[in-house]
């Protein structure tokens, strides 16, 4: 099912090394303020991350203007449908990596990292039944929503613990292994660090999640996509083929709706259906936390 809108959102990364990054953040402050753009854009010495909304219009002319920047005109670009109103402002700043793997010994993609598999190929692969291995590198609260068929999910908090955790899939050194992430920055890193660690065939989804959902909705990849917008999930296929695989954390009926915690200490992001929310349309993510909130 095509949807409409007036407005669209792009996804994008580019890790090549940038030898004034204040001055691409300037840059991307400038023109995406002009086009009244609305998003997240992180820049770094190691490449640029980035996540913004905007009129279709404005969208085809900031891509216009970052295209045509030799260093970035082989960006591989996913486009999808907006809002209007998926981020409340843009957000520009400026750090030591586009996403955060705090490794000592870093990672530079374009020196090694897993080898890149399209969609199509995926796809292949599974019509085939080759064996292959699915190692989702996303949070857990992402993975809930939606995940690949019989997919491995690192058993981490945060996506810069996975390298103290590689023993969690010690035994697919010598499997074929592909690493999955929304958009695939985060992949391009992990992918090579596995690389680096002695996995002998380690693969990435080009494009991450989201490109694979685009071109086979519904298929292999069972829910939605979670997005760190105000859509919180996403999908591409239409409400008669969807399948929620999301489960209410308190009473484990299926759900794709995610709230925060209460307790503003605790804010833990979850699953919780309209059933077990309050009045506010929130709750407490366990007993501690409301008990914690009544005894002050």
């Amino acid at each position: 099912m095509v949807k409409e809108s007036n407005f669209a959102i792009i996804l994008f990364y580019k890790y090549i090394e940038i030898d004034e990054p204040e001055k691409l953040k300037s840059e991307q402050i400038a023109l995406a303020t002009k086009l009244q753009l609305k998003g997240r854009v992180i820049v770094a010495k190691e490449g640029i991350n980035a996540t913004l909304e905007g009129t279709t219009e404005n969208i085809e002319k900031y891509l216009e203007v970052y295209l045509s920047d030799i260093r970035f005109s082989d960006t591989h670009i996913k486009k999808s449908v907006g809002t209007g109103s998926a981020f409340p402002k843009l957000s520009v700043k400026l750090r030591k990596e586009i996403v955060t793997l705090g490794l000592e010994n870093d990672i530079d993609p374009n020196k090694i990292t897993g080898k890149h598999l399209k969609p199509e190929e995926l796809k292949k692969w599974y019509e085939e039944g080759k064996e292959f291995y699915v190692v989702d590198m996303r949070n857990d609260y992402e993975f809930k929503v939606g995940k690949f068929k019989d997919s491995v999910l690192m058993p981490v908090q945060n996506f810069r613990d996975i390298p103290a955790s590689l023993s969690h899939i010690e035994s697919f050194k010598d499997k074929t292994v592909l690493t999955v992430c929304t958009g695939g920055v985060r992949c391009e890193k992990v992918s090579g660090l596995l690389v680096r660690e002695g996995f002998k065939d380690a693969y990435q989804l080009d494009g991450g999640i989201v490109s694979y959902m685009e071109k086979f909705p519904g298929e292999e990849f069972e829910g939605t996509l979670y997005v760190f917008d105000k859509r919180i999930t996403t999908d591409f296929d239409s409400k008669d083929n969807h399948v929620v695989v999301g489960k209410c954390d308190k009473c484990e009926e299926f759900s794709e709706r995610y709230v925060n915690c209460r307790n503003p200490e605790c804010n833990k992001h979850f699953i919780c259906c309209e059933s077990c929310s309050e009045d506010d349309g929130r709750s407490f993510c366990n007993p501690e936390c409301r008990d914690s909130i009544l005894v002050k």
